[in-house]
């Protein structure tokens, strides 16, 4: 697998080794040997989700606070979408800052998103299927939603009018984002 450096140390850009033919393609979308060795460090991975969304449906910024802190590995299988991370350790040089990358079917890229960010996408497909595994468990109490639209951040999304859940309509500010 190729891994590529984003803006933000830590937050990494995976590209698997995709063996394509007249029949299709194969490829490991998940090998934990390969994923230690090429991010240098031990993720391990217990809680698979799969989120369905519409064109212009914007998910996120979620994070949840320690102990219960979830690192992310993120992929698409039907569709594209815009991925985003936003730092938010205090005592990181990247603090307040974001990275995006565009995720799809075609190209099979995977974000790594390690403990310590906020992670929201939005769908630039019809439709797109997102999977992501997790290194902890979802836990509602833990649960932090930061405005997609924060000035502080000031995240570059391809669009100005998203669909929102109330949930995420309802966030709150960076400044008041805490781990």
């Amino acid at each position: 697998m190729k891994v590529t450096e984003t803006q933000i140390p830590n937050v990494k850009l995976i590209e698997p080794n995709v063996f394509e033919d007249k029949r299709g393609f194969f490829y490991e979308s998940f090998n934990q040997k390969l994923f230690e060795d090429a991010v240098g460090l031990h993720a391990s991975f217990v809680q698979d989700n799969h989120s369905k969304s519409t064109l212009g449906v914007l998910r996120g910024l979620h994070y949840q606070l320690s102990p219960k802190a979830q690192g992310k590995l993120v992929r698409v299988v039907n569709g594209e979408i815009f991925d985003v991370a936003v730092d938010i350790r205090k005592e990181s040089p990247s603090y307040g800052k974001w990275v995006g990358a565009h995720l799809s079917a075609a190209n099979k890229r995977q974000l790594w998103i390690p403990q310590g960010f906020a992670h929201g996408y939005l769908t630039l497909s019809q439709e797109a299927d997102v999977l992501y595994k997790t290194t902890d468990y979802y836990s509602p109490e833990h649960e932090r939603i930061i405005a997609w639209n924060d000035q502080v951040i000031a995240i570059d999304w391809p669009v100005s009018a998203p669909i929102l859940s109330e949930k995420d309509a309802s966030a709150g500010s960076f400044d008041m984002a805490s781990l």
